[in-house]
């Protein structure tokens, strides 16, 4: 058994506890939970390619319990001209803040922008989430001050 905080990369068994932290997410930003079938659709981008796009670490405890995680992919810049990784998500349960579970987190993503030969890791936080402001610029993160959109498209 392990005795010391770790992340690593997602496996099959962990999608239902990333259900679980998706809704946890997605209720701590005030937005709408995941939709029905969520489990099944992220084990398939994770999970049913040889090569995935999207990849996703976990921060678990000692004694093995996932209290968060990190989902990153490969984007492009039209600005810079090239690619970065984008980071999607990262969350931590209440209670496991503060731990130094977050700064794996970010180690382990940093490490795979490393992997993919990408320079640059860019991600965005809801502007009232003044803690994780603070931890993004105690890592030297900067910020840009930017509203995202989203435009449904109906599909045939």
């Amino acid at each position: 058994m392990n005795d010391q905080p770790r992340v690593r990369h997602a496996r099959p068994a962990d999608l239902p506890r990333l259900a679980e932290l998706a809704a946890e997410h997605a209720a701590y930003e005030k937005a709408a939970g995941p939709a029905p079938g969520f489990a099944e659709r992220l084990g398939a981008l994770l999970f049913g390619t040889e090569h995935p796009r999207l990849r996703c670490l976990v921060a678990e405890i000692p004694g093995g319990e996932v209290v968060g995680y990190a989902s990153c992919a490969p984007e492009l810049s039209t600005w810079d001209a090239r690619a970065y990784l984008h980071m999607d998500c990262l969350f931590l349960r209440e209670g496991h803040r503060g731990l130094r579970l977050g700064p794996l987190l970010m180690d382990a993503v940093a490490a795979e922008a490393r992997a993919l030969g990408l320079a640059e890791i860019q991600w965005q936080t809801p502007v009232w989430n003044k803690g994780a402001v603070r931890f993004y610029e105690r890592l030297g993160a900067t910020g840009k001050d930017k509203v995202r959109y989203s435009l449904p498209v109906p599909l045939p």
